[in-house]
């Protein structure tokens, strides 16, 4: 018989317990007297667009905080949205961590599987591990997409990943006033309406402070770890319309001289040096004077849009900052804010009032509609015109590793180590030295195992040093490469190129700059020093190899996609689906594609006199398709961007008793449609439809027996649930499938 042993009890174990001598673990820790950390990150924030960093958008909050602390002019990021948050929250190079483009894409390779891989522990698993709460609050994008369902697998979500409570949303875009919401491990209700006042960026900051003063009130000397993402700036640029309103004019001039008054107040404030030259306008963006007064018109007011959203964020973390310093936690909290990276340029060269529904907008539809712009209504996106300012003076955007793409703003509040607050660091850093920075402040070490996996080592460099001191940077390499764009950065160099999707790696014209003396990449010095430029590619694919870049991947997104379904091993998932009735949401995209294909959708009902309610409802009130019935008939309603609507009813009452609901649709010519409805197989109802290229694939969230907070039709008004007398909804498509080339495009900057 074998003998019991436990290790970790340092106690005495006898026959009974008058013989033994108890023992119990120190549960107290040493990190109770640790620092909190704080990071909040924002979503598409350029390098110029906080005031504090040249702009004339009001951000007075995160401004005190700059001044109370660091502002940093030479921090870099990874170009898009879930491979820096990856290299943020793990320390390890984004293809290292396996996330090298965003989450919903899974090329087959390790370097690109949506989510971080078990080898590279979050900062969140080492922190719950010695003595900290866990709270990430906002967006997460780095869970595959195929995992956002309601069952998971729950392993990507936060609450696998070391944190140990979220509120937030799961992918890379969500709409900020009827956001697709998840608590903890579910999917859950906004708290209320739009109409009634309901904002995610109010909501995220009211529950991380509801965390850390539940926290606070029950364990007042433990550390906290809270991660703040924002939704913010990303589009949809949505704010109240106070915020919107009180920008009227302000950006009239257009984004060429805003660009220019952005540059020499940069150089008032030092972020840029005084003999740093603003390079001319990006070849795709028209002078401002090119335009038409309405093409002037619309784009002043999305920026305006953009800029009371700024504005609204910036009041908001100012409300979670002032919460802290009330509770007397402020001065012993380590606080980090950054951005994910440059302003996006996904508008186009026109902007947007919808923005991912489909056919291109006409200026006209959105001039009629410039009242709704930053609304409930609205799914806005400024021109890429404003983008190109928000990057002043870089060039390029979001998604290129030129500077445009990859210079953030970066500030670090912490009073215990600062003592030059007001400074602007210069030192060369990048996302994946911010974990470094955090350990080595805590005096904790990485571990070598996590959960029973081996780690790979951590790849940033501490920034601990800059805190009080202005000595040259302790970093010496940093590569980059997105989507095909290659860049690499050495000891005060950088070689960059960018790469044209589907073109061939070895017809890629690499540029030089001498980063340290060319603030703004103006002069390529590749010609000159053509010795010195081979140095730094024969050195890129030294870290490629290294740090787990390839196989290099350039193909456009319709290429990555096509060889992705073609490759990879199919589902066997049969051309229908059938979900039953939720009284919380459907992630929008369980819901099939519908676009220009013939399909049935099918209910089954049990009707009496007076019943009404949604069977079906996928969308939001800026576009989107329901079925329902009110006062006794069956109706067919489709959203096309606020711009059409189209409704079909059944031309009588139906009958009491159980009724088998169906909505068939039949493609008659391109772009057109008939809707016919069916009771039992009998047909009740038919008509005509148009935009059918844009029918099946909406922002916002799929319901089943009921449609809440965000109305895609007027005709009807929470309650009207048909949740307790609808037994299942049935869809029939050609082939049931997802529009991941839609889910994608949200994220990157494409148009």
């Amino acid at each position: 018989m074998s003998t019991y042993q436990d290790e970790t009890f340092l106690g005495k174990i006898a026959k009974t317990v008058e013989e033994s001598t108890p023992w119990w673990p120190d549960t107290s820790k040493k990190s109770d007297k640790k620092p909190n950390v704080v990071v909040i990150l924002l979503d598409d924030l350029g390098f110029s667009q906080l005031g504090c960093y040249g702009s004339s958008i009001s951000t007075p909050n995160i401004d005190r905080l700059a001044s109370e602390g660091l502002a940093y002019n030479n921090f870099h990021t990874t170009a898009i949205c879930s491979p820096t948050r990856a290299a943020l929250l793990t320390g390890r190079n984004p293809h290292s961590a396996g996330v090298s483009f965003v989450a919903e894409y899974d090329s087959g390779f390790p370097h690109s599987r949506g989510k971080v891989r078990k080898d590279s522990a979050l900062l969140s698993e080492v922190l719950v591990e010695n003595g900290y709460n866990t709270f990430a609050v906002g967006k997460w994008h780095l869970t595959p997409g195929k995992e956002h369902t309601n069952t998971g697998p729950f392993d990507n979500w936060p609450l696998g990943r070391g944190f140990e409570r979220f509120y937030g949303f799961l992918p890379g875009a969500t709409n900020q006033w009827n956001p697709d919401l998840v608590e903890d491990n579910h999917r859950i209700r906004q708290p209320k309406k739009a109409e009634d006042g309901y904002h995610i960026t109010e909501d995220l900051t009211e529950k991380a402070i509801s965390y850390i003063k539940d926290q606070t009130s029950e364990t007042p000397n433990k550390p906290f770890f809270t991660y703040l993402a924002y939704g913010a700036p990303h589009a949809p640029h949505h704010a109240p319309k106070e915020f919107i309103d009180q920008y009227k004019g302000k950006f009239d001039e257009g984004w060429d001289v805003i660009r220019e008054q952005w540059f020499e107040r940069q150089k008032e404030l030092g972020i840029v040096p005084e003999n740093a030259i603003l390079p001319e306008r990006n070849h795709d963006v028209k002078a401002w004077d090119e335009l038409s007064a309405d093409e002037r018109k619309l784009y002043a007011r999305l920026q305006e849009a953009f800029a009371g959203f700024l504005e609204h964020t910036d009041y908001h973390i100012g409300r979670f900052v002032s919460f802290l310093k009330e509770i007397n936690r402020l001065d012993d909290t380590i606080f980090i804010l950054l951005s994910d990276n440059g302003a996006c340029a996904m508008g186009g060269e026109e902007g947007t009032v919808n923005s991912w529904h489909g056919a291109t907008e006409t200026l006209e539809s959105k001039l009629t509609r410039l009242d709704e712009i930053g609304g409930p209504m609205a799914n806005n996106h400024y021109p890429k015109g404003w983008a190109f300012a928000g990057n002043t003076p870089l060039k390029w955007y979001k998604s290129y590793v030129h500077e445009g793409g990859i210079r953030d703003p970066l500030i670090i509040r912490y009073p215990r180590k600062i003592k030059h607050p007001g400074t602007i660091r210069t030192q060369y850093h990048h996302v994946t030295d911010i974990v470094p920075t955090i350990l080595e402040l805590l005096e904790i070490d990485m571990p070598e195992q996590v959960k029973g996996v081996k780690q790979q080592p951590v790849h940033g460099t501490s920034m601990l040093y800059t805190l009080d001191s202005e000595e040259r940077t302790h970093k010496e390499t940093q590569y980059y490469e997105m989507i095909g764009n290659r860049g690499i950065w050495h000891n005060g160099w950088k070689a960059v190129a960018a790469h044209t999707p589907n073109g061939d790696f070895e017809n890629d014209k690499w540029e030089l700059y001498h980063s340290d003396e060319d603030f703004t990449e103006l002069n390529n010095l590749a010609s000159i020093y053509p010795q010195k430029l081979k140095e730094l590619i024969d050195l890129w694919w030294k870290e490629a190899k290294k740090y787990g870049v390839l196989p290099l991947d350039g193909r456009s997104l319709d290429k990555k996609l096509e060889g992705m379904n073609k490759l990879k091993p199919q589902s066997s998932e049969p051309a229908f689906k059938v979900f039953y009735p939720s009284s919380v949401p459907f992630r929008g995209s369980v819901a099939p594609d519908l676009r220009n294909k013939n399909f049935e959708i099918t209910a089954e009902v049990l009707m009496d006199s007076g019943t009404e309610g949604v069977i079906f409802a996928h969308g939001e009130n800026s576009g989107g398709i329901s079925i329902f019935i009110k006062e006794g008939k069956m109706h067919f309603y489709f959203n096309h961007k606020n711009i059409k609507k189209y409704l079909v009813r059944s031309e009588g009452r139906l009958e009491a008793g159980y009724q088998q609901l169906k909505v068939e649709h039949e493609i008659l010519k391109s772009n057109q449609g008939e809707i016919r409805l069916y009771a039992n197989d009998i047909l009740i109802g038919k008509g005509i439809i148009g935009d059918i290229d844009s029918i099946g694939f909406f922002d916002g969230l799929l319901h089943i027996g009921h449609n809440e907070s965000s109305y895609i039709t007027p005709h009807y008004k929470e309650p009207f649930s048909l949740v307790d007398r609808l037994k299942k909804v049935s869809i029939h498509t050609e082939k049931y499938q997802r529009n991941l080339k839609e889910i994608i495009k949200k994220e990157l900057a494409i148009e």
